[in-house]
């Protein structure tokens, strides 16, 4: 299927850089091309620098810096970093990523996919909130269509009573749209506005951790890995939703909603393709992890705030 890019549109939001998680592979890469290209600055950290500073050379107003999603250190460090700069920030995208991985634990003893895709992000714009609300951003969390799997499992979060690798994707993709859901509630008030989105079907370097075997008897691939479903989406064509969604005119004054083909989705019906799940979006569940999001990792700017 071809579907077009979305148009860019960010010269109305020029206050500050854009940061973009993982800007430097895959659908990220070609989101800090987008926005470079459109006159942002943007920021990429990065948990390989010296790749992500090759990948990005050679693109105006890019910068990179270090960051460990899977390590909350890091994550501290590199927003004391960028507080210490004095700027402000338009755009947050969290974008970086890992899916369908071996059990992996990290810290202390987290279920590797709900860690880095969830609480390294939630953790990051807490740290990052001072500049975030200063720049009235827009952040931007990238789910999937894979939030359909499970909800947040609410008994075994960190998978201690045996791990699938795919109920672990969907539980964190879940967890993007709720806390998208959760920060715009709570951020809202000082114009910070946050969305979730489901970029599409693309191959890129996040199916590092599926055999080809698997992806061929899936139909995404041939033998030759060559891509044989039609829905399929190219990376540029998957970054464009995130890319709206941070930019876009048509979503001004609104904010947790979760977005899909540079448009908000409809509820997810039985049997259909695409949409959101209304477990993904009940705001008693957002608030819900949103606070165990805060006892884990020790950090939540709005509780100090009070």
């Amino acid at each position: 299927m071809n579907r077009p890019r979305c148009p860019v549109s960010i010269q109305h939001r020029r206050n500050g850089p854009a940061i973009v998680t993982g800007g430097y592979s895959g659908l990220g890469l070609e989101t800090t091309r987008a926005l470079a290209g459109a006159g942002a600055r943007v920021v990429v950290p990065a948990r390989r620098r010296a790749a992500a500073q090759e990948a990005v050379e050679g693109i105006d107003g890019v910068e990179t810096d270090d960051l460990d999603l899977s390590d909350l250190e890091s994550v501290r460090g590199f927003a004391e970093r960028f507080l210490a700069s004095g700027r402000k920030v338009d755009i947050v995208i969290n974008n970086a990523g890992i899916m369908a991985c071996p059990e992996t634990r990290v810290g202390p003893g987290w279920e590797a996919q709900f860690a880095t895709n969830h609480l390294g992000h939630y953790a990051l714009i807490n740290h990052l909130w001072p500049a975030i609300a200063r720049g009235g951003a827009r952040v931007v969390a990238v789910s999937s269509g894979a939030h359909g799997i499970t909800g947040v499992r609410w008994d075994d979060v960190q998978f201690e009573r045996g791990y699938d690798r795919w109920q672990a994707y969907g539980q964190a993709k879940t967890a993007n749209v709720l806390f998208a859901v959760q920060l715009d509630a709570l951020g809202r008030d000082a114009g910070v506005r946050a969305f979730a989105l489901h970029p599409g079907s693309i191959l890129t370097p996040l199916q590092r951790h599926l055999a080809k075997a698997e992806m061929v008897d899936a139909g995404w691939i041939d033998e030759n890995g060559n891509p044989t479903d039609p829905t399929f989406k190219t990376p540029g064509q998957g970054a464009a939703t995130q890319v709206w969604a941070a930019t876009s005119p048509q979503l001004a004054g609104m904010g947790g909603v979760y977005c899909e083909d540079c448009d908000i989705a409809e509820p997810a019906g039985d049997g259909s393709e695409g949409g959101v799940h209304a477990h993904a979006t009940d705001p008693e569940q957002a608030a819900r992890l949103w606070a165990l999001s805060a006892d884990l990792t020790g950090v939540d700017f709005f509780a100090a705030a009070t």
